[in-house]
């Protein structure tokens, strides 16, 4: 089989660019002329052998973030994006998506953008929003899907942060109760921690410096809720220059995502990042084991299980997804080449909406999605009570998966049988640009089949997909 070549362009300019590097100078350290470097960097030429080794040798880069990156996303978003109607009659190829997304990402987010603006107006005006009239209102991305997209495209890893809680876990003493080492360390700063029934779950008075978090809450989420809070309070200047660097286009999205970020914050403080990836290899990701060691739930370890992509020291990749009884995607997170529909709900066929109906269990699924790639899928129910009689129960499901070649890794691999094809269950990302023409629970057709229609004839389509 010929060796794939490998065209990087747009991270060869970013790696460039962030050692503020020019072209001459880049290529002189790289040992390599500057028209050799321009072509690569245009994705004229594919990166070679020798550039690979000096990007290692003398920047310590590891290299195989070169076959990484955000051009599948990109693919996968704009494949989405096309899917809407309006392009029924000009979407293009998907090599050319390809070529868009790897020679011209910028270009590729500037598209996304646009139609996000596009879908926004559109809905509005179904439904007869009012804000499209009052004067002065600007078209803008929705705060929550720009902050959803920033953490899509960092991987769900942020680096400085990720660093800054695992610091912190040590100065608490790295192991014990780290919820008591917390509020120990908290008092000594002058900040008082009590606990209440009442509602919120946590409220700071800043003018009294006194925390309190309810009583309510599992002891996990006890924790958790006082760890967010630590990053707010003594990690500020660290959150505030990630968010620079995000240059967000509302106040209203930097400040969900600095909540997130603290969010980051406590569960990586939680599960500090080496001792948790020793635990997840030591256990094979055995989530139940996971929890006990770290005191965490079974939703916070699958959450940071998917963040494990520090460079030179990843974890499996995995996906993470969190879907309420209606089928919506709430959280959505994946160092894998699965990727999630950005608009609607999940793939129908898909284990974790059957985890409703085995609350407290595991389900395994082998699936395949239409690219050929396979997947090992985990899905569990996660109901969440209010703490008291009355209180309303929130309930979701999630999944954790990666893709088989990991499988080895997985304590819930044990038993499976790879070998046989029918053993995996064809998945898809959305309706829309899913290229399955046999799929018994298909919503609407794929955007780029043709129909066919029978008057006499009834399948379980109403319609065939040439």
């Amino acid at each position: 089989m010929a060796t794939q070549k490998l065209y990087a362009g747009a991270k060869l300019r970013d790696i460039r660019t962030r050692l503020g590097l020019t072209q001459k100078d880049f290529a002189a350290k790289l040992g390599i002329s500057l028209p050799y470097l321009n072509q690569m960097e245009n994705n004229n030429r594919p990166v070679s052998t020798t550039v690979v080794l000096a990007l290692a040798q003398e920047f310590g880069f590891d290299v195989t973030e070169l076959g990484q990156g955000d051009a599948e996303r990109l693919v996968s978003d704009m494949r989405e994006a096309l899917a809407d109607p309006i392009f029924r009659e000009a979407a293009p190829q998907l090599a050319d998506l390809r070529l868009t997304a790897s020679n011209a990402p910028a270009l590729a987010r500037a598209f996304l953008t646009l139609h996000r603006a596009y879908r926004q107006t559109h809905e509005r005006l179904a439904s007869l929003d009012e804000a499209l009239g009052r004067e002065g209102s600007q078209l803008r991305p929705s705060p929550w899907e720009e902050v959803r997209d920033f953490f899509h495209y960092c991987d769900n890893y942020i680096d400085a942060v990720d660093r800054a809680a695992e610091h912190y876990a040590q100065l608490l003493g790295g192991e014990g109760d780290i919820r008591a080492a917390a509020i120990a360390r908290l008092s000594q700063k002058g900040i008082a921690v009590r606990f209440t029934q009442a509602t919120p779950m946590r409220s700071f008075d800043e003018a009294r410096q006194e925390l309190t978090l309810s009583s309510l809450l599992p002891v996990e989420t006890q924790t958790f809720q006082l760890l967010v809070q630590v990053a707010l309070l003594r990690q500020n200047q660290l959150l505030d220059a990630t968010l620079d660097l995000a240059r967000f286009q509302s106040d209203e999205a930097r400040a969900i995502a600095k909540l997130g970020l603290a969010n980051y914050f406590a569960g990586a403080a939680m599960m500090p990042y080496k001792a948790f990836l020793a635990a997840a290899q030591d256990t094979r990701h055995d989530l139940e084991l996971l929890a006990a060691r770290f005191g965490a739930s079974i939703e916070q370890v699958a959450h940071r299980l998917s963040t494990l992509q520090r460079p030179g020291a990843k974890g499996v990749p995995f996906f993470f997804v969190r879907v309420d009884q209606a089928g919506t995607i709430t959280k959505r997170h994946s160092a894998t080449r699965l990727q999630f529909a950005r608009f609607g709900g999940a793939c129908p066929l898909w284990n974790v909406h059957r985890a409703f109906e085995t609350p407290g269990r595991f389900l395994r699924q082998l699936a395949e999605t239409p690219d050929g790639v396979r997947y090992i899928s985990l899905a569990r129910d996660v109901s969440k009570t209010g703490g008291h009689f009355g209180a309303p129960v929130r309930r979701y499901a999630i999944s954790i998966g990666c893709e088989v070649r990991h499988a080895a890794a997985l304590v819930y691999a044990d038993d499976l049988d790879f070998t046989r094809s029918a053993a995996f269950e064809p998945i898809g990302i959305s309706c829309r640009i899913c290229e399955r023409t046999s799929c018994h629970q298909r919503s609407v057709p794929p955007l780029e089949k043709r129909l066919s229609i029978s008057p006499g004839r009834r399948d379980t389509l109403p319609y065939r997909l040439d």
